[in-house]
């Protein structure tokens, strides 16, 4: 036997107008009565999985020991692998596909311990369609591992440098400027940026932000640093440091991503206010390796 768990995380593209999320939750119960079932979002965009990779990634360290069950999978049904990592010296194992949803919140974590690919269709339920593995592969399991079944009973232990990497954006400098790009936009339209506040500590309290550059419609604002939305007053864009410690172009009670048109990927550039700046391309994304030396 392995390590029981009680609380599993749950994170999708599902939204929740059709049965999915109901039903998932419903094969947990049934095998795994006493794990409770956290709903991490079930709003990713659909098929979107940078963007399911990062709400991970920004969450995991506040996440409860456990599992992490989390579908974004755009190639189910074809010859992707399903895929349990265990992290943390077990505290916890992340469930899903193997396509690089998974990747960025195991860096995040520590990196991989035990891995493998679901293969043992004992824990499985049978299947009418290869279309609903979140159903049929993946909520079995993350209930078995729940009830203390070892992750090696899952199925077979595979090399955690051969999982497919996450890819991360990451900021450059070019000629003075920081060329970055909108990581999120959240429900109140802030839009959290790949750039922490080291990164434009050298500019001073009043930043120049031009968006809309690689669309050929540039806007060009100033943006003043702020500690909170109602410090910025009304109308004013400002930068302000996020919840998870990242800079944010804001308004107070309004959309900065309907005022500058702009939302996930966009490039953004940040300059000094003294600067005149110069155009830019696009940010630079790195690979995330699963990999942790112990």
């Amino acid at each position: 036997m392995g390590r029981r768990y009680d609380t599993i995380s749950f994170l999708t593209d599902y939204g929740t107008v059709d049965e999915f999320v109901g039903v998932v939750k419903s094969v947990i119960r049934e095998i795994a009565p006493h794990a409770t079932v956290i709903d991490l979002t079930h709003e990713v965009p659909p098929f979107d999985i940078r963007a399911g990779s990062l709400t991970l990634a920004r969450t995991v360290a506040y996440l409860a020991s456990g599992v992490v069950l989390a579908v974004v999978d755009p190639g189910v049904g074809t010859d992707r692998r399903c895929v349990a990592i265990e992290v943390a010296d077990g505290e916890g194992v992340m469930v899903g596909p193997d396509n690089g949803l998974l990747a960025p919140a195991v860096a995040m974590a520590g990196g991989a311990g035990r891995a493998v690919v679901l293969s043992n269709t004992e824990y499985h339920l049978e299947a009418p369609g290869a279309t609903f593995a979140g159903r049929d592969i993946l909520a079995p399991v993350a209930a078995h591992l729940c009830n203390g079944v070892d992750l090696y009973e899952l199925g077979d232990p595979i090399d955690a440098d051969l999982l497919l990497p996450g890819v991360v954006p990451l900021p450059r400098e070019e000629g003075g400027a920081i060329v970055g790009e909108v990581l999120w936009v959240d429900h109140f339209g802030n839009c959290q940026l790949n750039v922490g506040p080291d990164e434009v500590a050298h500019f001073g309290d009043v930043v120049k932000i031009t968006v809309g550059e690689l669309t050929g419609t540039p806007n060009t604002r100033v943006a003043k640093r702020a500690d909170t939305f109602f410090d910025l007053g009304t109308g004013a864009l400002g930068l302000v440091l996020d919840s998870y410690g990242m800079l944010a172009l804001c308004l107070d009670r309004r959309s900065a991503a309907q005022e500058l048109c702009i939302g996930p990927s966009d490039q953004v550039v940040l300059e000094p206010v003294s600067d005149d700046g110069g155009s830019a391309g696009g940010a630079v994304s790195v690979p995330v390796n699963l990999r942790i030396d112990r």
